[in-house]
């Protein structure tokens, strides 16, 4: 794990690889006129945030029309590993979330008496620069200067690893600050409340 709190700008348009690959999810792009990664990134970016049933097979954020910060990084990763487009890539950054970077969830945090809760968010890094498409608003000022550590990951790792990650950080945090007088299991549920306020 490392710490990076350098603030990171990426300008897609920078970065028009062609999607020519022989794999399925460049074929399942293709399929749909998204021949680079510029209008793949875009396409995903306009999909509303929304939790996909099945996170092991991030390709049916098309079926489903929605997707969250994993599945939307994830399938543009594997996309790059198609193409061994190693500069690419895919990452959990624990960030401070608060009622400033992220509105939506002050009120679940002000209810529970908590100015943050450390939560993983999932995205890019394309030559060391970050890109966010979660939301068509999002960009790194958001969390970058809230950003606490990150590790790289594969796509696989959006899954199981990802929660065993974000709950271990937090069971870790809650010890370092025990005027918060919350079980584990009582702030994942807490962050879980958080979560469900962004898709409204």
């Amino acid at each position: 794990m490392s710490t990076n709190n350098k603030r990171f700008t990426t300008d897609l348009t920078q970065h028009r690889y062609r999607i020519t690959a022989d794999g399925p999810i460049s074929d399942i792009f293709r399929n749909r006129g998204l021949n680079d990664l510029h209008t793949a990134a875009d396409f995903i970016r306009q999909l509303p945030y929304g939790r996909n049933p099945d996170k092991h097979r991030p390709e049916t954020i098309f079926t489903d029309g929605c997707a969250t910060c994993s599945t939307k990084h994830a399938i543009l990763k594997t996309l790059a590993l198609e193409h061994d487009w190693d500069e690419i890539g895919l990452f959990i950054g624990i960030f401070r979330m608060n009622g400033t970077n992220t509105p939506k969830v002050k009120d679940v945090l002000k209810a529970n008496r908590l100015q943050y809760i450390p939560e993983a968010h999932c995205y890019l890094k394309i030559n060391g620069e970050i890109l966010d498409i979660t939301t068509v608003q999002s960009g790194p000022e958001q969390f970058v200067p809230d950003l606490m550590e990150e590790l790289e990951i594969l796509p696989s790792q959006i899954t199981e690893f990802k929660v065993a990650y974000h709950k271990a950080i937090l069971r870790m945090w809650l010890e370092s600050n025990p005027e918060h007088a919350l079980s584990p299991d009582q702030l994942w549920s807490v962050r879980e409340q958080c979560i469900r306020s962004l898709s409204i």
